[in-house]
């Protein structure tokens, strides 16, 4: 039912390698280069990874301890909360940018005659 243990903890070992550091640096004040131009929702999304990588430890742990079937469905259906509020964190992020893009706008001078 659990299928291959490896393939379970190579899912967790990625993910604790990649998403905390990452999000923890943002938290801190780091902003990676790739997203310097979209700094005002980095908090939002940095809270939003950590909510994915939630999703992926209820997916994946009850399954590597070999849990049983109800358990492993309940951590699953359990894995929707966190993902949903990844979503509304990135979308949130996302409004934040472009409210922060349309504030910094600034209009080309007009050369004067």
């Amino acid at each position: 039912m659990n299928g291959d243990p490896l393939c379970h903890w190579m899912a967790v070992v990625v993910s604790t390698a990649l998403i905390p550091p990452m999000s923890t640096a943002v938290l801190a004040g780091w902003t990676p280069p790739w997203l310097r131009k979209r700094q005002a929702g980095m908090r939002l999304r940095a809270y939003g990874s950590l909510c994915c990588y939630a999703f992926a430890l209820l997916n994946v742990l009850p399954r590597i301890t070999d849990a049983s079937y109800g358990t492993v469905m309940a951590c699953t259906n359990a894995g929707f909360v966190p993902i949903a509020a990844a979503v509304v964190l990135f979308l949130l992020s996302e409004r934040k940018d472009k409210a922060a893009r349309e504030v910094g706008r600034v209009e080309p001078a007009r050369p004067q005659h």
